[in-house]
């Protein structure tokens, strides 16, 4: 089976499994979804960190010479998000992320009793037309771009959302249905955003004879039912817990809201839902029905529950942050088991007209993987002649380990060497 193909990779059923919409504002208008993160015990260099070559997902075998190509100008997948691809944090019932997704799969499944069809073992590797043409994402969106997107080539990517997968599922007859998966967007870098984190997204149709009887047209219907659901299952995560719908757009649903929780003394969006539009639907050969979707991201919602307070924590291999945890123990709080102190390094730089963000981020990242905690802008300006300067602030920081005065002076002078040559900007 070709990369290019292996769109819907052999899907895993669950009859007893052990025990979503929610968009990222920072990431662009996706399927419903949020964060991520990364780490390894004693991991001083991600740059010379082994990478496996071979692995296998969802019954398809991936190369990484498949996946990560740095001689072709149209792939920007490095080796450190190629090492991700695989670990699935999502399928271990110790796991903060394995937690909270079999919570919400008891919740299904003790509301809806043999209705939900589970995957969570489904290929990343999708193609564009998946990835975005399926779920209505605008050919000139934002969120297409190689800046924001980790492509394997001109036609497949890495998938964005677990959202990838819906309308194959639909045309494949599946009606009822949560799908959970590893998710990879080019991001900042900060305490809650990492270019690989957990999505789950739920789908449900229903036919005329479903709405008719209740008086409500289709869409009427379908809107009541998804909210009466999703405020099942924020009470079963959260407790008793105020909420509030607020209306808001995403482009492949009409109506679309979002839920908010009044959690901890603020209020917190929970996840992204709506009505599926009736041209997916219609597509994927589910004609004269209606449909509602949500999605959520695990890590955002782990977070809270586990008083996790940094995203790259959920990939420690650590004993002292996985042995916290415990299958079937939701809210367990995160003690937190060392306190090292961060090093800041800044970097100033004349800005090409190609510059962003994201491959400043990508290129630290490649650097320094997990040792890097926080690329922040702290000052710009134009001067006379029309030049742009940027001064980003680099803060280092193991979540296991101090680092020592030369291994951070050496991250240092790779990121500045690498920065230069790679985005074609000039030092101050």
């Amino acid at each position: 089976m070709s990369l290019a193909h292996s769109i819907l990779c052999k899907p895993i059923f669950f009859a007893k499994p052990s025990s979503l919409f929610l968009l990222n504002k920072r990431s662009h208008a996706f399927p419903f979804s949020s964060s991520s993160l990364s780490a390894s015990k004693g991991l001083r260099n991600k740059a010379t960190a082994t990478v496996v070559s071979l692995l296998e997902v969802g019954g398809v075998k991936i190369e990484k010479n498949d996946v990560v190509r740095e001689d072709d100008p149209g792939n920007n997948v490095p080796d450190t998000i190629f090492s991700k691809i695989g670990l699935q944090l999502h399928r271990r019932d110790t796991h903060p992320i394995g937690i909270l997704k079999n919570a919400i799969f008891d919740y299904f499944d003790s509301n809806y009793p043999s209705r939900f069809v589970k995957f969570d073992d489904l290929c990343p590797i999708v193609s564009v037309k998946q990835n975005f043409d399926d779920v209505l994402v605008p050919p000139d969106h934002v969120s297409r771009s190689y800046n924001d997107t980790y492509y394997i080539d001109p036609h497949t990517v890495l998938r964005c959302h677990t959202s990838a997968h819906q309308a194959e599922l639909l045309r494949n007859g599946y009606t009822h249905f949560l799908v959970t998966g590893d998710v990879y967007r080019r991001d900042s870098i900060d305490s809650t955003h990492y270019p690989v984190f957990h999505q789950m997204e739920g789908v449900s149709v229903f036919s005329p004879g479903d709405w008719e009887e209740s008086g409500l047209d289709g869409t009427s219907y379908a809107a009541m039912d998804l909210k009466r659901c999703l405020e099942g299952l924020a009470r079963h995560l959260f407790g008793a817990v105020e909420m509030r719908w607020v209306d808001t757009y995403f482009p492949f649903t009409n109506p679309s809201f979002e839920l908010e929780i009044f959690f901890q003394e603020k209020w917190m969006e929970v996840l992204g839902c709506g009505v599926t539009e009736q041209e997916i639907l219609r597509r994927s050969g589910q004609t004269d029905k209606v449909a509602w979707a949500f999605g959520l991201g695990l890590e955002r919602l782990a977070m809270v529950l586990f008083d996790i307070p940094d995203i790259r924590l959920f990939w420690s291999t650590d004993k002292r942050f996985t042995s916290q945890f415990s299958e079937g123990k939701l809210g367990v709080k995160f003690k937190a088991f060392s306190k090292f102190p961060p090093c800041y390094k800044d970097i100033s730089f004349w800005i090409s007209d190609s510059f962003t963000e994201n491959n400043l981020c990508e290129v630290v990242r490649g650097i320094a993987g997990d040792l890097v905690e926080e690329v922040q802008l702290i000052d710009n300006f134009t001067n006379k002649k029309g030049m742009t300067s940027h001064c980003y602030r680099i803060a280092y920081r193991s979540m296991e380990r101090s680092l020592t005065d030369e291994e951070i002076n050496q991250l240092q002078f790779n990121v500045r060497e690498q920065v230069q040559n790679k985005l074609k900007v000039v030092l101050r």
